[in-house]
């Protein structure tokens, strides 16, 4: 009984360990997702004069999950009607950002951007785009980093401590 307990613990915290690397592993492949959906936001607004609720439910159809959450909400917001762009942005973020990989810091450039969508020309929507990319572009090289740093290590870890409690309880 003992053993199978044992083997129980190491996989469950094996387990644990594989997951948070995992979590490392998506946050890079999010952000890349974010910005394709970013350009392709900013040719569907620039080149194709496409409705902001039609141009996000047309980039939600291109992304995978959990990204796509967050176009279909905000373009059922904005369908809707009720509320400002930047609060429909904002109400979405809150509505799925828990979903994705992704951390505080794209949470904060992402507000930023939507506080600005909507607000002004296309020359102006344009800048603010490529200023967000670009501030992805620095949070997809620390991602990058960190996964480089840490994934093996959390793996590991997740082992080790499975290894360490099954050792304390024998």
């Amino acid at each position: 009984m003992k053993i199978i307990g044992a083997i129980l613990i190491l996989v469950a915290t094996t387990w644990v360990g594989f997951e948070f690397a995992r979590r490392l592993t998506e946050r890079p492949r999010q952000l890349r997702h974010l910005k394709v959906a970013l350009q392709s936001l900013e040719s569907e607004i620039m080149y194709g004069l496409t409705p902001l609720a039609e141009a996000c439910e047309h980039i939600a159809k291109q992304l995978p999950k959990p990204l796509s959450y967050f176009f279909t909400c905000f373009s059922e917001r904005l369908k809707m009607g009720e509320v400002s762009v930047h609060k429909a942005w904002e109400e979405s973020l809150k509505e799925t950002w828990h979903l994705t990989a992704l951390c505080n810091g794209e949470l904060e450039v992402m507000s930023q951007f939507g506080a600005t969508l909507g607000q002004h020309d296309r020359d102006h929507q344009q800048k603010q785009i490529r200023m967000t990319l670009n501030h992805l572009e620095r949070e997809e090289g620390d991602a990058i980093e960190s996964q480089n740093r840490y994934e093996k290590m959390l793996k590991s870890l997740g082992f080790l401590t499975g290894l360490l409690i099954v050792i304390l309880m024998m």
